[in-house]
């Protein structure tokens, strides 16, 4: 990775730009944390009193901490869920996943023209990319049209090259070590 990292800090430093967007957030990687990472972001700008909008690609289950902090929060915490009913595995992914990404992705750029949120949080887009659900290149045209007031967090292993190069910071989350049996302990994994 520190080479990749030299490349895609080397390729931003060149870029000589008026800047109309707002910050952009990249997290990537095989380790666990990229979602609890964003929604550490997340709970930082509600605790300001700001807007934190939340659409998930690839995932549907409403049994998560983060989904059921909805309704304690409405209406500055918004969560939308774009993916099919059960997990279906990556190999197994078809032309209705890519209209729910495509219908996500639609969704996001209505929602921060109509909310204008502080925080837009688009969960686990990097993989609905590496999937080939999304076109990188549209994904990027809309990041520009972001406003500057609103930072966008990506999150999601296996980010594009082209989405890293253009993100202002890129975070790796090594899986270093984990246990043989992951826990699945309520309220932490999800």
């Amino acid at each position: 990775m520190r080479t990749t990292a030299r490349r895609v800090r080397s390729v931003h430093r060149e870029k000589k730009m008026v800047r109309k967007w707002g910050t952009v957030y990249l997290y990537t990687g095989e380790g666990a944390g990229k979602t609890t990472n964003a929604l550490g972001l997340a709970l930082r700008c509600l605790g300001h009193g700001y807007k934190v909008v939340i659409v998930q690609f690839l995932k549907w289950w409403k049994n998560t901490g983060e989904y059921k902090f909805r309704r304690k929060f409405s209406p500055n915490y918004q969560i939308y869920q774009f993916g099919r009913r059960g997990w279906v595995g990556l190999k197994n992914l078809d032309e209705r996943d890519k209209k729910l990404s495509m219908k996500a992705l639609r969704f996001a750029k209505k929602i921060v023209r109509q909310e204008k949120p502080r925080l837009l949080v688009l969960d686990e887009i990097n993989l609905a990319l590496d999937c080939k659900l999304l076109d990188v290149n549209e994904v990027i045209e809309f990041l520009k049209t972001v406003p500057k007031g609103t930072s966008v967090v990506l999150t999601g292993r296996r980010a594009p090259r082209e989405l890293m190069e253009f993100a202002d910071f890129v975070n790796e989350i090594v899986d270093v070590k984990h246990p043989s049996e992951i826990p699945t302990d309520k309220g932490i994994q999800y």
